[in-house]
């Protein structure tokens, strides 16, 4: 969600990076399997060949540069989550959960009880939309659509405060501070004013030796990035400013594949407490919200 301190050391106790440097010294490369969302613009095309052994993936493809970190993560708490939400959009605040959830005629906006996975309050948007990534800025919800081309606003209860044009496909939203900042499943961030929603600029993701694409949900943790990989158990974690990654999270057998109905069935939803820096996962129909905490090898 800065530039990071290359030469840095130090290893971080709490098992999440800072906003400044990845928390790891391990660099590898990593799998990415196929999408199937939207054809992403790609800088370079990959051939790779994924083979099932035993409800894990193989895969051979490009491997990042040596300055991309790479992490992985240990699972600190498991929460209910309601299997038949089509995860979109995930965000903390104040001791609850909210979510969108996408499909025509399933889209919704939640408020979620952490521990019980207990929806308390839902907004279900008409059915030809299809709702996407989730972003809550000056007590304000701001709520993509994926092929609609609107942007819907909400105050704090949920109530429509006004409904705004957008050029764009919608994927993931979140908001730095001063600009809601939103991906089309593309390697563009497209940095928007909260208040016109109008497009302030651009950055452009990329990563040494490899061609980034599919960004899908995204949650900010001071000046990086986090965002799922769409249709991979991968999150980047991305220099806001400048686009780049820094570093890959690898959450594969987080949610074993073997126990997964299908393939809409992926990793989506990221939710961060900038104050205590918990973090919590989900995915799409996923049967839990993850709270992990990132670290330097599977443990």
């Amino acid at each position: 969600m800065a530039s990071s301190k290359k030469n840095s050391r130090k290893k971080r106790n709490s098992g999440f990076p800072p906003a400044d440097e990845p928390a790891t010294q391990k660099r590898t490369g990593g799998s990415s399997p196929n999408n199937d969302k939207a054809p992403g613009r790609w800088g370079l095309k990959i051939m790779f060949l994924v083979v099932a052994v035993g409800g894990t993936y193989l895969a051979i493809w490009m491997k990042p540069g040596p300055d991309v970190w790479r992490l992985s993560y240990k699972v600190v708490n498991t929460y209910p989550h309601d299997t038949g939400a089509f995860t979109q959009g995930l965000l903390y605040d104040d001791g609850f959960l909210y979510e969108s959830t996408g499909k025509k005629g399933q889209s919704s906006l939640r408020k979620v009880e952490l521990k019980t996975g207990v929806v308390l309050k839902q907004h279900n948007l008409p059915d030809d939309v299809f709702a996407e990534g989730l972003a809550l800025a000056n007590d304000k919800f701001y709520q993509l659509t994926w092929q609609n081309n609107v942007i819907y606003v909400y105050d704090r209860d949920f109530n429509e405060l006004k409904k705004v044009d957008y050029p764009h496909q919608g994927w993931g939203l979140t908001y730095d501070g001063t600009h809601l900042i939103a991906s089309d499943g593309t390697r563009l961030l497209y940095f928007l004013d909260p208040e016109t929603l109008e497009e302030v600029k651009q950055v452009k993701i990329h990563m040494p030796g490899r061609s980034v694409g599919n960004v899908n949900e995204m949650e900010i943790f001071g000046n990086g990035i986090y965002a799922n990989v769409y249709q991979t158990d991968e999150l980047y974690w991305i220099d806001k400013n400048t686009g780049k990654v820094q570093a890959i999270i690898d959450l594969s057998g987080l949610w074993p594949r073997r126990e997964r109905k299908g393939r809409d069935e992926v990793l989506n939803g990221i939710a961060i407490d900038p104050e205590t820096k918990r973090i919590w996962v989900t995915g799409k129909y996923a049967p839990h919200v993850w709270e992990i905490e990132l670290t330097d090898q599977r443990q």
